[in-house]
């Protein structure tokens, strides 16, 4: 059996997972966004195993916006199975910088009074 080449080994936990999400439309931007937290943060479902404060890098597509934004955040949560209506996944809150402050405002800015909606989300 040959050794293993280095695209085989897994990661190190010291490197951020990478996750590309596309969010187009605002219900599901809205139910993803997690305004209570520093800096702003989202829930990404997903099955990937994580542990609290792994560093985390996220590709974001909003709504029909063409411009994926790079931000960098570290895992806040966990949920690890479906539960009711909320999905398995993970809360990531954006970094202060690396793109953090920017995806908070951009998201801000389409969710706009849709903020202030009593309506439930992935996390609360």
């Amino acid at each position: 059996m040959s050794a293993s080449t280095p695209e085989e080994k897994p990661a190190p936990s010291s490197k951020p997972g990478v996750l590309s999400l596309a969010i187009k439309e605002k219900a599901a931007l809205y139910a993803s966004y997690m305004p209570f937290v520093k800096n702003g943060g989202l829930f990404i479902p997903t099955n990937k195993s994580f542990k609290i404060g792994d560093e985390v890098f996220m590709l974001l597509s909003l709504l029909d916006d063409p411009t994926k934004l790079k931000v960098v955040g570290h895992v806040i949560w966990i949920t690890p199975v479906t539960q009711g209506n909320r999905p398995q996944g993970i809360g990531v809150q954006f970094s202060e910088k690396d793109g953090g402050q920017e995806a908070r405002n951009k998201i801000e800015g389409l969710l706009g009074g849709a903020l202030k909606s009593g309506k439930p989300t992935y996390t609360m």
